[in-house]
């Protein structure tokens, strides 16, 4: 076209075929606007969502706690089970649809047995994460490691035996990270060192 100059770039780079087939349009003097063919334009990456399970809201959540409570009501004393761990701590969690409604970790209240109000709060995150702390009887028998550790393996147990009351709750808790097994654990202490990594201060005489 009359009064526009086309010309190719021929500067090196790694992808020598994506910049041959670039083409410069100088649209006046100061602004250039350089087109690239499609097969060469980056697309980005969309995060998939592979944590399953179909995200509920709040008002959802309590009307699927209220049916399963009402079906569970004429049926003998039952619970869910499920297992979480947190370094050496092991957390064996129980959750009754019947009875008075409490959150009791071996044989205490929660806020009796861990005495830190962090310790408190990770221990019923994953109840009150999901609207239903104050709808459920839950015990657990913890024992191993300290106590923020069993915090830890609490919110992990009572986050997995929600998922086997209703596997809707899995997107929600999955997001929250309450269902993942954190595999950190301390490090072994080695012959020679003062801890796992700390040496003996050196004295040159």
């Amino acid at each position: 076209m009359p009064g526009k100059k086309i010309k190719k770039i021929t500067k090196k780079s790694e992808d020598k075929s994506a910049i041959a087939n670039a083409v410069v349009k100088e649209e006046d003097e100061k602004t250039l606007v350089v087109e690239v063919p499609e097969e060469t334009k980056f697309t980005p990456i969309v995060e998939q969502d592979i944590s399953g399970g179909e995200d509920v809201g709040d008002e959802e959540i309590s009307r699927e706690i209220a049916k399963k409570i009402k079906e569970d009501a004429g049926k003998p004393d039952r619970y869910f089970e499920a297992i979480g761990r947190r370094k050496t701590a092991v957390a064996r969690v129980r959750l009754f649809t019947k009875g008075e409604k409490e959150f009791i970790v071996n044989n205490k209240p929660y806020q009796q047995y861990f005495i830190l109000p962090e310790d408190q709060e990770t221990a019923v995150s994953s109840m009150k994460k999901m609207k239903c702390f104050d709808k459920f009887r839950v015990t657990v028998k913890v024992e191993g490691g300290g106590r923020h550790a069993q915090a830890e393996a609490v919110r992990h147990g009572t986050a997995r035996v929600l998922v086997d009351f209703n596997q809707n709750f899995r997107k929600r808790l999955r997001k929250a990270g309450f269902l993942t097994r954190d595999p950190r654990m301390r490090e072994r202490k080695k012959f020679g060192l003062l801890r796992a990594r700390r040496a003996p201060q050196w004295a040159k005489r």
